[in-house]
């Protein structure tokens, strides 16, 4: 039977990783795994929760010693719990919160489970090819989470292809830090994976915002990388910090514009890599996006046109190299040749309006193009056909967040951009886009900002205005993994934004007082903000406001706010 050795470096005393400033050999790694691979408990599946870029790779690693599959959800939410559980009923947890808290056997994972001591000679073990690895879920159009079973071999195998296209084999110690999370496929794939098939070493602490990044990247040797995803990238890029300098910058999960991608190769001083692929396929394809249009596969995959299923058109299918078997691609692709070929978009986010054909990447490109837009996206509703009786009028929605850019300024920056057919009615702005840890945007959570947005949650009965946190909000990771609570910050910085969009202008707050915080919010729980004003002769306004969720109060306090002049501003999301 064929296996592949579980880290391919060259000698134990290498370095896989660096844990809060100090250097993780292979050695110290192999025999944590080996540790905690006999101290996990008899549940024949894992549900790896784990923050630390390294003690998740531990975990990861530890399951693979004991034959025991890892399952990688989209979310940590408790409904998705019960769906892991309803996939493998022997499921157990670990994490590494001590105050975690999911609807199943768990194991923590502390710094005492970790080896004393890793002395003597080292043997690294192989793992069979066949072996399972993960079941990596994607959301599903119907709810249910849908499982990708995913092999050791063909795991190791992407990986190492990834890494011999990247040129991280060049004999050179380098160092992976990320703002993706680990149990994301790209984060999987780039951030576990790379290291332990491409010799090189992880960042253990997560780095989401600017000065995480920086001082990530500050602590480590050269040569360095950085992965992450255009929704950060754009985050970095505007932030206006100085960052160190890297060698090599990846990016992926959703397309990405020439012009960040020169923003962000000269932010790092780095060539930017953008890697094209699927959690179905794996990592298939790269190219320097500041340079080039062209995708070039990654060695020993191929791409190959078929019939579809109605014989009416053709669809590209991946196969070959650490692909095991033909996978069919949900995009519009014009090969150029055998190993080269030009990306349009989803065929599910083609458009053709007024005889006229674009698509949704494309628009969002030019969108999140136009100077002041940090973040944005075109919609296309499920009832976007208006008009006539033969629906022929399409009628696309956009979202952007631009703070301090009028909407007339925005509209004609687009109209310079894309065809009239194209210009999104409505227009709307927000605070921020409901992306998940990834910087993904899913189509669902895009369906009800819009629709929040829009003023059609509960038309008729004309709602006190409220808010939604999404599970993937930035400052939901690591807070209470498996019973995530809402915190009060967040709370009140949406109860502003809604009581500004109420009053028709954003709150000049100089106070706030009197904060109770009653009870806890999860994310995905409706927030109504019910409030009384009073107003002082000088135009300064006291405000006494209650959240209320699920009929009980969850907060309340006052708010003085300064005399402001009315503007646009932002809305809840």
């Amino acid at each position: 039977m064929t296996s592949l050795p579980i880290v391919a470096h060259a000698a134990p005393d290498d370095l896989i990783a660096w844990v809060h400033g100090r250097p993780v050999t292979v050695r110290q790694f192999l025999a944590d795994a080996m540790r905690l691979a006999a101290a996990l408990p008899a549940g024949g599946h894992v549900f790896n929760a784990c923050t630390d870029r390294y003690r998740f790779t531990v975990g990861l690693c530890a399951a693979l010693l004991a034959g025991k599959p890892t399952l990688l959800p989209p979310s940590h939410t408790p409904e998705m719990v019960r769906q892991l559980l309803a996939f493998a009923p022997d499921t157990f947890c670990l994490h590494d919160q001590p105050d975690a808290a999911f609807d199943m056997p768990a194991l923590y994972y502390h710094d005492g489970l970790a080896a004393t001591a890793a002395d003597g000679p080292v043997e690294i073990p192989r793992v069979p090819a066949a072996q399972v690895m993960a079941y990596v879920f994607t959301s599903g159009s119907t709810g249910t989470p849908v499982p990708h079973r995913k092999t050791w071999g063909a795991m190791a195998g992407s990986a190492r292809a990834a890494a011999q296209r990247l040129g991280l084999l060049d004999g050179r110690a380098w160092t992976l830090a990320g703002t993706v999370p680990p149990q994301h496929m790209f984060g999987l794939e780039a951030t576990v994976m790379l290291v332990l098939q491409g010799r090189a070493a992880l960042v253990a602490a997560p780095a989401f915002y600017p000065a995480d990044v920086s001082a990530a990247l500050a602590a480590v040797p050269a040569p360095r990388a950085l992965v992450s995803s255009p929704v950060h990238l754009r985050t970095l890029v505007q932030s206006g910090q100085a960052m160190p300098a890297a060698d090599l910058v990846l990016c992926a999960t959703a397309p990405l514009g020439r012009q960040l991608a020169a923003e962000t190769e000269a932010l790092f001083a780095a060539p930017l890599c953008e890697i094209y692929g699927s959690t179905e396929t794996g990592q298939l394809a790269t190219r320097r996006t500041a340079q080039e249009d062209t995708w070039t596969l990654v060695p020993g995959v191929r791409l190959q046109a078929r019939p579809n299923a109605a014989g009416d058109d053709t669809e590209t299918w991946a196969e070959g190299g650490h692909i095991e078997q033909p996978v069919p691609l949900g995009d519009a692709i014009a090969p150029l040749d055998a190993q080269r070929f030009l990306l349009h978009g989803r065929k599910a986010d083609l458009l053709n309006i007024a005889g006229k054909r674009t698509s949704l990447a494309y628009l969002n490109h030019q969108l999140t193009a136009i100077d002041g837009v940090r973040d944005g996206a075109f919609f296309m509703p499920d009832d976007a056909h208006e008009g006539d009786t033969e629906g022929h009028v399409v009628r696309l929605v956009a979202v952007v967040v631009a703070p301090g850019v009028a909407p007339a300024r925005l509209q004609q920056a687009l109209r310079e951009r894309i065809d009239p057919a194209f210009m999104p009615r409505p227009l709307y702005f927000a605070e921020r886009l409901p992306r998940n840890a990834a910087g993904k945007l899913p189509r669902d959570a895009l369906a009800a900002l819009v629709a929040t947005l829009a003023g059609l949650q509960g038309r008729a009965a004309a709602p006190p205005p409220g808010f939604v946190i999404d599970p993937g909000h930035p400052a939901m990771a690591g807070h209470f993994p498996g019973h995530p609570i809402v915190p009060g910050v967040v709370l009140l910085d949406h109860a502003m934004l809604a009581l500004g969009t109420v009053l028709g202008r954003p709150l000049a707050v100089a106070q706030a007082s009197m904060l109770k915080f009653l009870s806890p919010v999860r994310p995905g729980e409706r927030v109504e903000v019910l409030h009384q004003s009073e107003a002082a002769a000088d135009g300064a306004e006291t405000i006494r406001f209650t959240l209320r969720s699920a009929g009980r109060d969850v907060a309340s306090g006052t708010l003085q706010v300064r005399a402001s002049a009315p503007h646009a501003g932002a809305v809840p999301c």
